[in-house]
């Protein structure tokens, strides 16, 4: 799995991730953004459209990320899912929860003039 961050705006910071999200990832992808949010970016963008595979471990990690994100006045949102993927996500209600955007592009455009505390 690669993981890489960078700055979008003052307060939303993009996490770009490939591979799988497995038993054997999901303590580093969680470990990753977990830092992020004890760094004070509580606004995160995860960009999914290189990741392959995403099992329950993977989906507990970034629901435990989303709820310390809420917590500290942020929010998780996840772009360019791959199809199968996003079927997925809709299956367990994710899509409820997260706010899910087809592209970067959108997601970025769209978060860049939410305005958080």
């Amino acid at each position: 799995m690669n993981i890489s961050d960078q700055k979008i705006t003052k307060d939303l910071w993009l996490v770009t991730v490939s591979g799988r999200l497995d038993q054997q990832e999901t303590a580093t992808f969680e470990t990753y953004l977990n830092d992020l949010l004890n760094q004070g970016h509580n606004r995160l963008l995860i960009d999914l459209s290189g990741v392959t595979y995403v099992n329950s471990g993977g989906l507990r990690c970034l629901v435990t990320v989303w709820r310390q994100a809420q917590v500290r006045g942020g929010d998780v949102a996840l772009c360019s899912l791959n199809e199968r993927i996003a079927q997925l996500f809709a299956v367990v209600g994710f899509s409820k929860v997260f706010n899910i955007y087809s592209s970067q592009d959108s997601a970025i455009q769209d978060l860049s003039g939410k305005k958080h505390p």
